[in-house]
């Protein structure tokens, strides 16, 4: 079985994001999105509610998981069979700073590929980091985002400044 690991932040989750899981599905017999708990990115959500709405966006996908995760990222490919890491790449520089990721990631492990997967171009502009920008600023963000993630948006930022 083919398995592959998408991991991010997913803070929160943006149709670029589930754009990469449905490319990556097609691809693999397995695809794991796995949401990192790192802590230093001050995320709005929890680890908890970002799985949830993770796990909530992929629900009917038949060959998608979801899963979360501490710690060096080869290590966890290893533990759960995997043969890959996806990565979404939105521009050129996106690809500098994740092709020295990927480089680290073959020095610890070089069993480990990456694959490094482009959404579609109506999402490369599209970051986590701005869609909470948009909806801390009262800005519409459902052409970005699944509903739930809109409406987790709105609640967790109603009465919020930037």
């Amino acid at each position: 079985m083919r398995t592959v690991i998408y991991p991010g932040s997913f803070d929160p989750l943006t149709n670029g994001h589930l754009d990469v899981v449905q490319r990556a599905a097609k691809l693999f017999d397995r695809v794991i999105v796995a949401v990192a708990q790192n802590e230093s990115k001050n995320p709005l959500f929890s680890l908890s509610e970002r799985l949830d709405m993770v796990t909530q966006c992929v629900a009917g996908m038949k060959n998608v998981e979801t899963d979360a995760f501490d710690g060096l990222l080869v290590n966890y490919v290893e533990q759960r069979s995997a043969q890959a890491i996806i990565r979404g790449l939105r521009a050129v520089s996106d690809f500098e700073f994740e092709f020295q990721l990927a480089l680290m990631n073959r020095k610890l492990n070089e069993r480990v590929e990456t694959i490094f997967m482009m959404p579609k171009d109506t999402y490369t502009f599209l970051s986590s980091r701005i869609v909470k920008e948009i909806a801390r600023l009262g800005g519409d963000v459902s052409p970005f985002v699944p509903t739930l993630v809109r409406e987790a948006l709105v609640a967790r930022l109603v009465g919020t400044e930037a």
